[in-house]
């Protein structure tokens, strides 16, 4: 439920110059609800000093903000973790709310776990390597998280690498779910969601398809993944808005959350059953808490 708060957390390059204007001051970015501030793949070797430089004044901004005024959740992902401990020793670093950890798997995971990361930040591993095609190596994982559970924020599905594994890339036109990607994105949301972890959806590259966008947060949303990445500021508002919960689908959930209510019952021709869709109807109105609701009518009910 805490990663619903995220929305449509954007990725952004620490060689940028002008991130806390961006993030808190004049710039910012409208509706920004996250942001990951990326020193691995969006950043060349060669630039590493540069970025390095900018997170550290970025770091320095944050901590002398006044505490408790309003910004964005703000996640660091370092390229492994010998520059985690780095980013670590910065001064404050503390304003962070956590660290996205990249191609995290059962190998890399624990060199991770053991750096000093202060106590109430929290973690995003990110499902991007080889081994997130295979559900063997994926319950390993699973395993060695459920040992952190209360510090993983979510698990962020890393679509453009897992399909750089299998020599790949989007056709136009094509949402995530249309080739073997999808195959692979249930197999996570079945292997980890049960077990009470929050996944994050997949990067959708073609930032200037905004109806394809919306199709895909459609798909997102049917896999129970109501979070996405964007690589574009105007991605935010077209994912956040899709995350708004219909307004019959919201009368459905609190019937069924009624304690007066009967064991089964029917709703605009649909079959309610409160033993079976608790979970969904909780998680329904928790969304709608945050990103409100539309009025728009049930599939069997349009024209």
């Amino acid at each position: 439920m805490r990663a619903l708060a995220l929305g449509a957390t954007l990725y952004m390059p620490c060689t940028r110059t002008d991130l806390a204007a961006r993030l808190f001051g004049p710039l910012r970015i409208p509706g920004l609800r996250s942001v990951v501030l990326c020193l691995e793949d969006a950043v060349l070797e060669r630039d590493l000093p540069v970025a390095l430089t900018n997170l550290s004044r970025l770091l320095r901004s944050a901590a002398a903000r006044e505490r408790g005024t309003s910004g964005p959740m703000v996640f660091v992902r370092p390229r492994d973790p010998a520059m985690l401990a780095r980013i670590l020793r910065m001064p404050g670093v503390g304003s962070l709310t956590g660290y996205v950890l990249p191609k995290a798997n059962a190998e890399s995971l624990p060199c991770y776990l053991g750096l000093p990361i202060p106590e109430g930040q929290l973690l995003m591993p990110t499902l991007e390597t080889r081994e997130a095609c295979d559900p063997y190596e994926m319950r390993r994982l699973r395993d060695q998280l459920l040992a952190v559970h209360d510090r993983i924020l979510a698990l962020r599905i890393g679509g453009n690498d897992l399909m750089q594994t299998m020599g790949l890339r989007r056709s136009p036109g094509s949402t995530a779910y249309d080739g073997p990607l999808g195959a692979v994105i249930a197999m996570l949301v079945a292997t980890f969601s049960p077990w009470g972890f929050a996944l994050s959806a997949p990067v959708m590259e073609r930032f200037g398809d905004t109806q394809l966008l919306r199709r895909e947060v459609a798909r997102d949303i049917d896999h129970g993944l109501l979070t996405k990445t964007a690589i574009h500021p105007e991605q935010i508002p077209i994912i956040q808005n899709a995350l708004a919960v219909p307004a019959f689908e919201l009368d459905e959930a609190r019937l069924i959350l009624d304690p007066t209510g009967p064991a089964v019952f029917a709703q605009s021709g649909v079959m309610c059953e409160p033993a079976t869709h608790r979970v969904w109807a909780e998680r329904l109105i928790a969304r709608a808490d945050v990103y409100g609701t539309i009025g728009a009518v049930p599939l069997h009910q349009r024209a």
